[in-house]
């Protein structure tokens, strides 16, 4: 008799669909583009990217010649012989754009975090963070071997009571999103980094969904709020509102060549192809030159929240481009996505493991493209939808 020693699976996957929590890939055709996405062959209005300033579209048809002067593939790990001027260049500006002795760049912002984390921390050490950090941060601290100690979400006073708890660890590290992609809502930077400045803790703070979009320069929500200069490790992605694909770590010069030595993810990876070094660079330009399409995407970002909110809908009150929209069930939050797809709106529904049991949502992501027809479209579609969840 034949043995399928995967034959479990078929379980766990009907397991998953009773629960309202399988997945099933759909595809896309065409560019990513905020007014109109295809999916699976239907046209939708696309409330789903992390393309907030329109830029991944964009960089396809701006592109040069001479971004390929490296070939495509990189052919190596940085150490080895994979580095290229491009990926030096891009490094420069981004320590540049992010006022920092240095940049290190990574193949994702995923890898960024899972090498960046245990390369700071270890078995003797602590590491400390928000319960609704991104999976790439709760990867990163388990790899590390370090206690992890995970405080509420935004809850300061119980990672004091932590800190005091881990005072003998030889490190500690405090580790945030700063805008965090599921709910919206930011960090408490500045009382963050009072703690760490008071407990001798390092913090990293992952700037994902922040660059480009908050700061007065798109540096973040640490520029924002004037404390850039006490985060210890900076994160970010090249993949979100800089249209383009990798992550990066930035700080001291010092950081920055420990990283390259013991970040695993670094070390044992082919760097990133060239190309998406010479897109980057562009959108880094972009950034700087076109103020105005952040501005522009918070502005309608904010109307919308606040046009939610007199429809009904529990929304976050935070100022970011992200609108999460409570609704717990994770059947209820499929229902109203699909609903919305009739209607020619695509707003994924964010379920567990993404978010914790019993906080399913859907999540709109506004983009600097959409404009205040598609808005418009979206309000009326959810008005449409109201009677499901009263």
């Amino acid at each position: 008799m034949n043995h399928d020693p995967l034959a479990w699976i078929d379980d766990e996957l009907t397991s998953l669909k009773t629960r309202q929590l399988r997945r099933q890939l759909t595809t896309r055709s065409g560019a990513q583009r905020a007014q109109q996405v295809h999916i699976d062959d239907q046209p939708l209005v696309n409330f789903s990217s992390n393309d907030y300033l329109g830029y991944a579209a964009e960089l396809a048809t701006f592109h040069q010649q001479s971004w390929f002067e490296d070939g495509w593939g990189s052919g190596a790990s940085p150490a080895i012989s994979g580095h290229s001027e491009l990926h030096e260049q891009l490094e420069s500006q981004l320590a540049r754009f992010e006022r920092t002795e240095a940049a290190l760049l990574f193949s994702s912002g995923y890898a960024a975090n899972t090498g960046c984390i245990p390369a700071l921390v270890g078995p003797t050490d602590a590491v400390f963070s928000d319960e609704k950090n991104h999976a790439s941060i709760i990867d990163g601290c388990r790899l590390s071997g370090a206690e992890i100690a995970v405080y509420r979400h935004l809850d300061l006073d119980q990672l004091a009571e932590l800190l005091e708890q881990h005072s003998t660890a030889r490190r500690r590290l405090i580790v945030t999103d700063s805008l965090f992609s599921m709910d919206g809502d930011l960090a408490p930077l500045v009382q963050l980094s009072q703690l760490a400045q008071q407990s001798g803790a390092m913090l990293m703070v992952d700037e994902a969904h922040a660059t480009g979009v908050l700061g007065p320069g798109g540096r973040g929500l640490a520029e924002e709020l004037g404390v850039a200069d006490q985060i210890d490790v900076r994160v970010g992605t090249l993949s979100k509102a800089l249209g383009s694909a990798g992550g990066f770590v930035a700080g001291s010069a010092q950081l920055i060549q420990w990283l390259s030595n013991r970040a695993r993810s670094y070390v044992f990876s082919t760097a990133p192809p060239p190309p998406l070094a010479a897109a980057a660079l562009q959108a880094l330009r972009w950034v700087d030159e076109q103020p105005e399409r952040r501005q522009q995407l918070l502005a309608q970002a904010a109307q919308l929240r606040q046009q939610l909110g007199q429809q009904g809908w529990q929304v976050c009150d935070h100022a970011s481009q992200l609108i999460a929209i409570r609704v717990g069930d994770p059947g209820l939050a499929l229902q109203l996505s699909s609903q919305l797809r009739q209607q020619g709106l695509l707003v994924p529904a964010i379920r567990p493991p993404t978010v914790p049991e019993g906080q399913s949502l859907l999540r709109i992501s506004i983009s600097y493209n959409h404009q205040a027809a598609e808005c418009d479209q979206l309000l009326a579609a959810l008005a449409s939808c109201r009677s499901l969840v009263q």
